[in-house]
């Protein structure tokens, strides 16, 4: 592995998704003058106070005005800027949902629309901050390009696909500051085209975001006990190409996992491609149930909602053991 592209791998993870986010827009600003970043009284969650001590003429902090960010976003990508507008999902996406529909889905704009901690995330500070409806509130929008990357490499280039695709675009990051990494060297990253991690296998795990690295763990120690899964991950959860959904409905069955409600979400997403055809793949989920549980950690929600370790693994074998029992 190159050196140099090795300490830029540590540096990203330790950073997280959101130191992640800071560096690579200031990054991209240097040589691109029409980015830039907003924020609901959030510089410091973002990681923007060295994009804002570099560029304040591009930095606008909105105060606790999310919906307002939104609009203010629509009115300077209309202007031809690209705004990168970030706060914590529940308000960048719930509060200022009617906003999103209007300026995104409706009219457009080229807003990229930024969750920081999506997911469990906030820890903590417990189910008021938790973001785990917002994929569901925002698939629900037409025109929305979703992104979900599962570590800070794919984090960094899933911003700068966002600041070169033309249209509006969620970008959803959640988890730690020490990310662990997926990816242990450089790769493709391709809006609407997910990446098969591990291909051998009958059952096919499709994962996003943090569940991603969960999944690839999960899988080794299956194979141990003789169960072989593929294991995919979906960053873009509102486009798939053809040539990846074939491959996918060639599984016997497919069993999403994702730090999002059941509904709405990952699953949502690959049932809503798999159905259109006439033979498919048996579908299962492993999700949030629709209910609230006691405030954590972020390690504790994972681990208490089945979504990492040997609480996973569990949790994948009921779902093998129940699609195998109909």
């Amino acid at each position: 592995m190159d050196k140099e592209f090795k300490k830029t791998l540590r540096t990203l993870s330790l950073l997280g998704q959101r130191g992640t986010l800071g560096v690579t827009l200031d990054m991209l600003a240097k040589d691109n003058k029409k980015i830039c970043a907003l924020t609901a009284d959030l510089k410091g969650s973002c990681r923007l106070d060295r994009f804002a001590a570099s560029y304040p003429e591009r930095f606008f902090n909105i105060g606790i005005a999310e919906q307002n960010m939104v609009g203010i976003a629509g009115g300077l990508a209309s202007e031809g800027f690209i705004p990168f507008a970030a706060s914590f999902a529940n308000f960048s996406v719930l509060r200022a949902n009617e906003f999103v529909k209007h300026f995104m889905g409706y009219m457009k704009e080229n807003i990229k629309l930024v969750s920081i901690n999506s997911g469990f995330a906030t820890g903590m500070l417990g189910n008021t901050h938790y973001g785990l409806e917002d994929i569901a509130a925002v698939c629900a929008i037409p025109n929305i390009l979703i992104l979900s990357p599962c570590d800070c490499l794919e984090t960094q280039k899933a911003i700068i696909a966002a600041a070169e695709y033309n249209g509006p675009v969620y970008l959803r990051l959640t988890g730690d500051a020490g990310n662990p990494s997926v990816y242990k060297e450089d790769y493709e990253f391709k809006i609407g085209k997910p990446i098969c991690l591990k291909q051998d296998g009958n059952i096919a795990l499709v994962a996003t975001g943090t569940t991603v690295y969960h999944c690839l763990n999960a899988a080794k120690k299956l194979a141990q006990e003789g169960i072989n899964a593929q294991v995919w991950n979906v960053h873009t959860l509102s486009k798939i190409d053809t040539d990846s959904l074939n491959k996918l409905c060639e599984s016997e069955m497919i069993i999403t996992v994702e730090e999002h409600r059941k509904i709405g979400g990952l699953g949502s997403f690959i049932t809503d491609q798999v159905i259109k055809r006439d033979i498919h793949p048996k579908l299962r989920r492993i999700g949030l149930e629709p209910k609230y549980d006691l405030a954590g950690t972020f390690e504790y929600c994972m681990e208490q909602n089945n979504l990492k370790g040997d609480a996973l693994i569990n949790e994948i074998k009921n779902q093998i053991n129940i699609i195998t029992a109909v």
